[in-house]
């Protein structure tokens, strides 16, 4: 696999994993530069739109801090912008009869990511070399979506939302993300 062969030649580097770091497009594969670019023109749609952007199922946290990022890179002063991921960060909680029609694959505790802690601290870190970092940006939402979705909408009454990013892989997580926008309409969707 090549990826197996790049994370040979980034291990036997030379150079700090910092530098290494700093010259990823080096050792990322096509298919996750493209999907970097692919959420840079989502954003680049939302730039002129007030509200916060939600992502629906954060997993490792590629989509969530490159929303983060984006923001700090392209409108370091909008300090109204908020990114909120929601993910259980420990795989399906639950699986409905929709979710087992034609998807073999969707079992209870599924594309697990315990990735909660690492992406607190990273958001950290991300606040440290930002503009105005004391001011939050970043809130991961973790717990069942069914449950997360309703309460967040309820606790953040004044919400708006520019930027729905819908990568549920659970029926019922998707009507809940669904539901909470039909009820507070988005500005547009992308």
């Amino acid at each position: 696999m090549v990826g197996k062969e790049i994370e040979k030649v980034f291990d036997g580097s030379s150079d700090s994993i910092e530098v290494r770091l700093e010259n990823f497009p080096k050792y990322v594969r096509r298919q996750h530069l493209t999907r970097l670019i692919a959420l840079y023109e989502l954003f680049k749609k939302v730039i002129p739109v007030k509200g916060s952007i939600v992502e629906c199922g954060v997993n490792r946290g590629f989509g969530l801090m490159t929303w983060a990022k984006l923001s700090a890179v392209l409108e370091p002063n909008n300090l109204t912008r908020r990114i909120y991921g929601f993910d259980t960060f420990d795989g399906f909680p639950a699986i409905s009869l929709h979710d087992r029609a034609g998807h073999g694959w969707a079992e209870r505790g599924e594309l697990r990511a315990d990735s909660y802690e690492e992406l607190e601290r990273l958001i950290e870190l991300y606040d440290k070399d930002r503009f105005l970092g004391h001011i939050p940006k970043v809130e991961l939402v973790r717990g069942d979506a069914t449950e997360t979705i309703p309460e967040f909408m309820e606790d953040h009454p004044h919400l708006v939302v520019s930027l729905l990013f819908l990568d549920f892989d659970l029926y019922e997580h998707r009507q809940a993300a669904a539901g909470a926008a039909r009820i507070r309409p988005l500005h547009r969707f992308c």
